[in-house]
């Protein structure tokens, strides 16, 4: 096969076989020109602009027992943290100081917080910064919950589905999670009307051509807001541990390649990317995407919050922080915007 040509083909007509998408995922020849006609993609739709979400991690608490992730339940070598509503706000004040439109709630599965209690926080949030978006990315919950944070003041909603093949997601999960449920938070979300975000690990254990052909075909299904993706990277304290992590290339590649599935999309250069490569998020913006989440968290807890080793920027204040994405936003060709930075579908 021609992979320039299957390039031009998903570019104008979206419209791959299996066959033909099997061969762009594991072919790494002319990566550059998927990544050229991917950036001009991004341009054609949203110009030059990267869009920063500030991320509050609000606890490492989780129900769940999930085999990839270093704040899963049975990890004991977790100093565990909750933050107060008080300690949030104080993170959005400091985020809206520093110029960002949008605050994303992140957590493990907590349920010490009541949906009265996320509801307190959604709304405070919104009375105090009208202007800006809420993202909640706080794991499987009923449709009354989800609704009662939309009506409380949340727009967006963060639920990776890690992947769409019911095989695979046992090999990552205990049995007392579900794909089917999972899809069905997302649909539950969608029908509601947040703006929605999913997405996998690439490279996760037992991946295979096949899975990510799954998870592509699931998101023209569910045609989401946001698609998430980043390496997967191993954690000490997980059944995982002794696994390889997953590779930079191809997470660069599929970046690519769902800019050209999804023009409209909302595309982060994601923590992982930057961690498993110095200059990873820029790489990632240079192959389509165009969204970062840099971290708003309290410094005191960010290495608490370690979903896989080595991650980067634990250390960083927020404006820190902030000014050094400015420069490798810049020295990547872009700029970042001062708007929320909605979809544009």
């Amino acid at each position: 096969m021609d992979k320039n040509f299957l390039i031009d083909k998903l570019h104008n007509d979206k419209n791959l076989n299996d066959e033909e998408l099997r061969f762009l995922i594991e072919d790494d020849s002319s990566d550059d020109y998927l990544f050229e006609i991917a950036d001009k993609i991004r341009k054609e739709h949203y110009g030059t602009d990267v869009y920063l979400r500030g991320l509050i991690e609000f606890t490492n608490y989780c129900r769940n027992n999930c085999y990839y992730c270093g704040i899963r339940r049975d990890n004991k070598n977790v100093d565990r943290y909750r933050l107060t509503k008080e300690e949030i706000m104080l993170c959005c004040e400091e985020g809206r100081a520093l110029g960002y439109r949008t605050f994303v709630l992140q957590g493990g599965e907590d349920m010490s917080y009541k949906d009265e209690d996320m509801c307190d926080i959604i709304r405070t949030i919104r009375a105090k910064y009208p202007d800006c978006a809420i993202t909640l990315s706080i794991g499987e919950r009923s449709y009354d919950s989800y609704k009662a944070y939309f009506d409380a003041g949340a727009n967006r909603y963060l639920l990776r589905h890690e992947t769409a093949n019911e095989e695979h997601y046992a090999r990552l999960h205990p049995a007392e999670l579900s794909l089917k449920n999972r899809k069905e938070c997302l649909y539950n979300l969608k029908k509601i009307g947040y703006q929605i975000g999913t997405g996998f690990m690439v490279g996760s254990p037992y991946q295979t051509t096949d899975n990510i052909i799954e998870d592509i075909r699931f998101m023209q299904d569910l045609m989401p807001d946001m698609i998430g993706i980043g390496p997967y990277l191993r954690h000490a304290d997980t059944p995982f541990a002794d696994m390889e992590n997953g590779s930079y290339k191809l997470t660069l590649r599929l970046i690519a390649m769902l800019r050209l599935f999804f023009p409209y999309a909302l595309i982060p250069a994601t923590t992982a990317l930057g961690t498993i490569n110095p200059t990873g998020r820029e790489q990632g913006l240079k192959a389509g995407a165009n969204v970062i989440m840099p971290n708003l968290s309290p410094v005191s807890v960010r290495k608490l919050y370690t979903l896989y080793d080595n991650k980067i920027c634990l250390g960083d204040e927020s404006a820190a922080c902030r000014n050094c994405l400015e420069v490798r936003v810049k020295s990547a060709g872009y700029q970042i915007a001062d708007s929320r930075g909605d979809v544009k579908r």
